[in-house]
């Protein structure tokens, strides 16, 4: 028997993927400035249809979800509406595309707030650094600690919008985004978790959210369409924890019981989210540990990636960036024809420039 490579057939859950190229989730902020998704964001992920599988871009929950301008929520009919354009333009190309699904936490600002709120998150405790608004940089707030008895809301919030996306947005799936510093990863870090009720202090308390949010999932589309992303070595948006070996070994250990269709598993090999060299790669020890399908990100070639697929690392390999400027990257990684570079100041809001006309190689 062959062994696998960026092209061989494979099946995540109960999703078909003709290759094993995932185009990674990545925030673009091309919605409207009331969250809907617009018509240039269909033909961007139409043109991106030749990948495995499509994640798209975090996507609000709720009202109270959104941390950065012009990002796109899955919480309403008229977000299904919106959303259903794109998943049916990138299946009438053969392509297959589930939605990342996200609450920002701590990582937002009263001016994405209804009604000017404070965000909220796990503890009482701000992010350094600053936030882009779209007024400008402003400093993170220090956001209002959860009530114990508001969890449950946002619980449902996860499960109310994966069904939407799944049964009205005509998603194949979900990923629940658990990772980079956002909701989920705040209640997983004990950097940013300092609850003292059952949803803080030891490791199985602080994982009792993720778990409840993909119980919850699982139950209204079935595990078998939901993913869950980590970071478990990364540091992006003031993160840490003190012990993440026992944290994401616990963590993943525990997802098992589900069988989710993957996990997606960000190793940060280089950029913002590489972690120092020093620090252990956690991502082999979470592949010894997961039981489902395994899947990588951070930096990878085509080189690299059949290796890791060849020996065992992962199942599937997502990419992010290369696919900006690279709308063809499934075709270009298989001819071995050079990557096109992205424009940088075009990566975030915009209109069509930067996003829909990097064109396929000749």
């Amino acid at each position: 028997m062959s062994l696998p490579d960026l092209f061989t057939p494979v099946r995540l859950g109960a999703i078909d993927l003709a290759n094993r190229i995932v185009m990674a989730p990545m925030t673009r902020s091309r919605a409207g400035t009331d969250t809907i998704p617009t018509p240039v964001m269909e033909q961007y992920y139409a043109q991106r249809a030749g990948a495995g599988l499509i994640i798209s871009e975090a996507t609000q929950i709720s009202d109270d979800a959104q941390g950065y301008p012009n990002t796109p929520g899955v919480h309403t009919p008229a977000h299904a509406a919106a959303w259903r354009r794109v998943t049916d333009a990138v299946h009438a190309r053969g392509g297959r595309i589930v939605v990342q699904l996200w609450h920002v936490g701590r990582i937002s600002h009263p001016m994405f707030q209804p009604g000017g709120a404070l965000p909220v998150a796990p503890s009482a405790i701000a992010a350094a650094g600053e936030l882009y608004t779209g007024e400008g940089m402003k400093p993170f707030p220090t956001p209002r600690a959860l009530e114990t008895h508001e969890i449950p809301r946002l619980v449902a919030a996860f499960a109310d919008a994966a069904r939407r996306a799944v049964v009205e947005a005509g998603f194949d799936g979900v990923e629940l985004h658990a990772a980079n510093g956002y909701l989920i990863d705040q209640f997983l870090r004990d950097g940013t978790n300092h609850r003292t009720d059952a949803y803080g202090g030891s490791v199985e308390n602080r994982a009792r959210f993720l778990l409840e949010v993909t119980e919850a999932v699982s139950a209204a589309i079935g595990a078998d369409r939901t993913g869950v992303r980590l970071s478990p070595n990364g540091t992006f948006n003031d993160m840490r924890d003190s012990n993440p070996a026992a944290l994401f070994t616990h963590v993943v250990g525990a997802l098992n019981r589900f069988g989710l269709a993957f996990l997606h598993v960000i190793e940060g090999l280089d950029g913002p989210m590489a972690p120092a060299p020093e620090v252990e790669r956690l991502a082999p020890l979470l592949r010894r540990t997961f039981t489902g399908p395994f899947m990588i990100n951070g930096g990878y070639d085509r080189a690299t990636a059949d290796r890791a697929l060849a020996d065992g690392s992962a199942d599937v390999v997502s990419f992010g960036v290369p696919f900006i400027a690279n709308p063809d990257l499934p075709t270009r990684l298989r001819d071995g024809t050079p990557l096109a570079q992205p424009d940088r100041a075009t990566m975030y809001g915009g209109d069509e420039r930067g996003y829909t006309d990097y064109p396929a190689a000749a």
